[in-house]
């Protein structure tokens, strides 16, 4: 498999690398035409679900979109065309599938958005980074978006 290097084994999602890669050009895409562009980390109570979420997330999202495992274990989504509301829904459409399928896992999950929270591709990675971490802190299944720069 020529892709073999991009993907987790256990996932087979797409990996940190290629999300580290992916995020600066498609975040200078969405500025060149004029269009938001999320992205999620989300990281999971329970990791021995990997391949579960991976479906859950392939199903739930659009081609357009780009689902990627990190090396930590935790997700990383990349929502073309997508403001921080939308990317709020499309998370939640995968904790109701996972939930739907008997998966009791909690789901964390941080959002940051261009241009709302931040122009620069690090930047909205670092908002991205801290909303997770305030989502962490609480037992339940939360979503946290992120402040404004």
């Amino acid at each position: 498999m020529p892709d073999a290097a991009l993907r987790d084994p256990d996932s087979g999602l797409l990996n940190e690398a290629y999300f580290r890669a992916a995020l600066p050009n498609r975040v200078a895409t969405a500025r060149r035409v004029l269009r938001p562009i999320s992205i999620v980390l989300a990281r999971l109570g329970r990791v021995e679900h990997a391949r579960q979420v991976a479906f859950g997330l392939l199903d739930t999202l659009r081609e357009s979109d780009t689902a990627c495992r990190l090396d930590d274990g935790g997700f990383a989504l990349i929502l073309e065309d997508t403001p921080e509301n939308g990317a709020v829904w499309t998370v939640e459409r995968v904790r109701r599938l996972l939930a739907d399928q008997g998966t009791e896992a909690v789901l964390w999950a941080g959002v940051a958005s261009y241009p709302a929270h931040a122009l620069e591709p690090p930047t909205l990675l670092a908002l991205a980074e801290r909303a997770l971490a305030d989502a962490m802190q609480w037992e339940q299944s939360r979503i946290e978006v992120a402040l404004p720069e």
